[in-house]
């Protein structure tokens, strides 16, 4: 019962983050703008929410992660640069479809980086989900990717693989110390080229709207959003939570197509089943106990 009733909130969470870059559409900000928005916002809710409960960080596990955290910080600031800056070039659909090639990143490396045994069973869902990607690109013709949207997608992918690896070094902290350091982390990164691009300028929003879509970004679809994450998280075994957590590219592709009307096309379309089909079977297949246990940590 109480598992079922974590549920509701991790998946309003899921959703949250889904629909991030359809929002995005209809704001003037830069990408890198609304990248510091979102982790800037982030944290500082996060914070405010601590401090109502009158519950204090633990800066002896912050300290102890302190290299793992700043890099993580970093990643997810270039993540977020690179993928926002993908809505801006192509349609939100095929940008975080690209974005969600990480985990098949993180199955290609983990041998090389974690010293992790090769899963046999897992060369199925790399080899779909690089045919998926791809048919999404369009180079093969047919697809409506834009090459540039493409790349920059892929290279948020990159990113956000970093994060993962990064994440599995930290050890007996919070996911909410973990969370906070790294939204404030990842605003601090996108600072020097948010000023680069507004010519040294710092941006802020012109008009109601991209006000009102900054604070929702920050303090809503990031802020709430990992809050109610993290307490699903907590309750939800780990493979609910893997499963779950793929509704969000789902979500994305469906708010591109129903409420930005961005086309997908047929080959797109295939594309788009490929990986998000490979990621989910990629948690499906069985693991040992050792793998599982560094899931949880990670």
């Amino acid at each position: 019962m109480k598992e079922n009733r974590a549920r509701v909130p991790f998946v309003l969470s899921v959703v949250l983050f889904g629909t991030v870059g359809t929002f995005l559409r209809f704001s003037s900000l830069s990408s890198e703008a609304s990248a510091f928005y979102r982790g800037a916002l982030g944290a500082v809710f996060l914070l405010l929410y601590r401090a109502v409960r009158r519950e204090r960080p633990d800066f002896a596990a912050i300290r102890a992660n302190l290299v793992p955290l700043l890099l993580s910080g970093v990643a997810l600031g270039l993540n977020w640069i690179f993928l926002f800056a993908a809505y801006a070039r192509t349609t939100v659909a095929i940008a975080s479809l690209c974005n969600y090639m990480a985990p098949i990143f993180v199955i290609i490396l983990s041998p090389l980086i974690l010293k992790e045994k090769p899963d046999p069973k897992k060369l199925p869902c790399v080899a779909a989900a690089l045919l998926g990607i791809v048919l999404v690109s369009g180079v093969l013709g047919g697809g409506v990717g834009d090459p540039a949207g493409v790349r920059l997608g892929l290279t948020g992918a990159c990113c956000f693989t970093a994060l993962v690896f990064c994440n599995r070094r930290l050890k007996e902290i919070s996911a909410l110390d973990r969370t906070t350091v790294q939204l404030a982390v990842s605003a601090l990164t996108v600072v020097p080229f948010m000023l680069v691009k507004s010519g040294g300028r710092f941006p802020v929003p012109q008009d109601l709207r991209s006000v009102l879509i900054a604070l929702l970004i920050g303090a809503v679809q990031s802020g709430l959003a990992y809050y109610l994450y993290f307490d699903g998280m907590a309750v939800l075994p780990v493979h609910a939570v893997a499963i779950l957590g793929y509704l969000e590219p789902v979500v994305s592709v469906l708010c591109s197509a129903l409420v930005l009307r961005e086309p997908l096309g047929l080959t797109g379309g295939i594309g788009a089943a490929l990986i998000l089909a490979a990621a989910v079977f990629s948690e499906l297949t069985p693991r040992g106990k050792k793998a599982e246990k560094k899931e949880e940590n990670a």
